[in-house]
């Protein structure tokens, strides 16, 4: 695969990458590695029948989610992604058309952010598709973004808007045989992973601890506070909530809080921290903040508070 650039979030090109010497085409790529950085690896399954279905998801979304969902995390430590290797599993039936399509809207996603497809495998599934995604990135040295730095009195934020893709998901689970329009519900079907956000987060030391929101705001706040031995106060009326459909209607509270998939940036800020309005056209808002006591608290519309319980996605619950 030959080096790509890519777009910035300003709109400009992003030269293309030094890190990948060699990719496709040998036995191993070959990635340069500077003293003054630290590499940052993730990988995540894409799995037929819990990811996506065929009969719901275009392969463009299947391909473009698959990789997202890689540089969501690579995001989530402030970094900035180098290159992807996928390993792809298919059965028979898989027709060679879905797999282009599959793998020229992944690719394209790289291209964006000047990710080389530099490697991975391919293989015959007995069942259905299954894809493994691994992205590598890079921070400035003892730079990266953890979960566990949040301490009490830190301002809780969040990026863009919550609910978004479980609102898609949950119309489709009630209507399994009506084809949603993927314009209409870019959030599920087309996210956007916030690389220049977290990279600009990082780069000015305003985040203390961050995730991204693949689980849901539930379940990731309590990966974030456990992480730092904290607890969380948020504020119901606060929360930005997607608006989705055709017309446009704002989801449901229950699904901002809980719903998963929207790979927005959950990050909290020192008490003096100023942080903008907007990184990258991408609206950040205050939330919430730590606290002491570990208990996960919202206040309600009436000014009420209660314990939030985490609801987003858990593995092999």
């Amino acid at each position: 695969m030959a080096k790509v650039g890519g777009q910035k979030a300003d709109g400009s090109v992003r030269p293309a990458r030094r890190a990948v010497l060699t990719g496709i085409g040998d036995d191993c790529a070959v990635l340069r590695l500077r003293p003054e950085q630290e590499f940052l690896v993730t990988t995540d399954f894409t799995l037929e029948g819990i990811h996506f279905r065929r009969d719901w998801h275009p392969p463009e979304s299947v391909g473009h989610r698959c990789l997202a969902r890689g540089l969501s995390d690579i995001a989530a430590m402030g970094g900035e992604p180098v290159a992807a290797f996928l390993s792809l599993a298919l059965p028979r039936d898989v027709a060679q058309a879905w797999v282009g399509r599959f793998a020229r809207s992944l690719i394209s996603l790289g291209e964006k952010f000047g990710v080389t497809l530099a490697g991975g495998d391919t293989a015959e599934s007995p069942n259905g598709i299954l894809a493994d995604i691994i992205v590598v990135g890079t921070a400035p040295k003892g730079k990266a973004v953890l979960r566990s730095g949040a301490r009490p009195g830190d301002r809780i934020f969040v990026s863009g808007e919550l609910g978004g893709s479980a609102a898609a998901l949950l119309l489709m689970r009630s209507k399994p045989k009506k084809k949603l329009n993927a314009r209409d519900y870019r959030r599920h079907f087309y996210p956007e992973p916030r690389i220049e956000v977290g990279r600009v987060l990082r780069a000015k030391g305003m985040a203390s601890a961050m995730i991204d929101t693949s689980d849901g705001l539930s379940t990731d706040l309590a990966h974030l506070c456990e992480e730092g031995g904290v607890g969380a106060e948020l504020d119901a009326a606060l929360i930005p909530r997607a608006k989705v459909g055709k017309p446009p209607r704002e989801v449901d509270l229950d699904l901002a809080l809980h719903g998963g998939e929207d790979y927005e940036l959950l990050f909290t800020a020192r008490p003096g921290k100023r942080v903008p309005a907007q990184i990258a056209g991408v609206t950040l808002t205050c939330i919430g903040h730590i606290t002491r006591p570990r208990t996960i608290l919202v206040r309600n519309l009436k000014g009420l508070a209660y314990e939030l319980e985490a609801r987003g996605w858990e593995h092999f619950r």
